[in-house]
């Protein structure tokens, strides 16, 4: 795939959030949360099991509202890869991606052609007409980020995009997403729990507790942190704020 040359201005945030408040059944699941991302930086949200991270993704492209606060985006357009593969095992992987393109003005054969350049940066290209039931785990997981992706958006939201994968498939699928950052200059943000997804793909982190941010900082930084909840979540602590009632 040629990269990608933005049509965002690199010097002003792709993605804002300012102030942003969410509630379920009267408790505050996001407290004041606000954040930038740029085009061409991946920010990693990291922390405990309900602290909000998920939540964020789920306001930014839409499928919740928000209580308070905004959200402004440069762009509509965003991809997002599931924390599951979410294909359609009906479909053909050819198939599964041509949805994605299914409301752009494109012809059948311009759709194919970046449908296989796309497969072809994931390391897809023969699977190409292929059915999930025939791929592994980890081809799942590249044919959802191929189908994210197959349109260029100018930003890309991952949902614990390593989750129940091994070791050696986590760190392909890392490698990937450094690929996708340098090909496509997107503003990404991938919420995880694992510690070498956010280290190695994420340029900067904010990390959240209780519905709030408690640090952000360069991901290199975070181990040496005297900050209690990074130290405990970085160095994985049973000692610490996170577990304090």
């Amino acid at each position: 795939m040629e990269p990608r040359a933005s049509s965002l201005n690199i010097s002003q945030p792709a993605l804002k959030v300012v102030d942003l408040k969410k509630s379920f059944d009267g408790r505050a699941v996001l407290k004041s949360i606000s954040f930038e991302v740029y085009p061409g930086e991946t920010l990693g949200i990291i922390g405990p099991s309900g602290c909000g991270k998920s939540t964020i993704l789920k306001l930014v492209c839409g499928l919740l509202e928000s209580d308070g606060g905004q959200i402004i985006k440069a762009s509509e357009e965003i991809g997002l890869v599931f924390q599951g593969s979410a294909l359609l095992n009906s479909l053909s992987v050819r198939e599964n991606l041509r949805l994605a393109l299914r409301n752009r003005k494109m012809s059948r054969r311009e759709q194919d052609e970046q449908i296989e350049k796309t497969l072809r940066l994931v390391g897809l290209g023969d699977h190409i007409d292929h059915y999930p039931a025939e791929l592994s785990g980890g081809q799942q997981k590249r044919t959802s980020f191929a189908r994210a992706v197959v349109y260029n958006p100018p930003i890309i939201l991952y949902d614990e995009p390593t989750t129940g994968l091994d070791p050696v498939m986590s760190t392909i699928i890392e490698d990937y997403m450094i690929e996708l950052e340098k090909e496509l200059h997107a503003a990404s943000i991938v919420v995880t729990h694992q510690l070498s997804t956010w280290t190695r793909t994420a340029d900067r982190v904010i990390m959240m507790h209780a519905g709030r941010i408690v640090w952000e900082g360069k991901p290199s930084d975070a181990m040496a942190s005297d900050n209690a909840f990074i130290h405990q979540f970085a160095h994985a602590s049973r000692e610490g704020p996170m577990l304090q009632k």
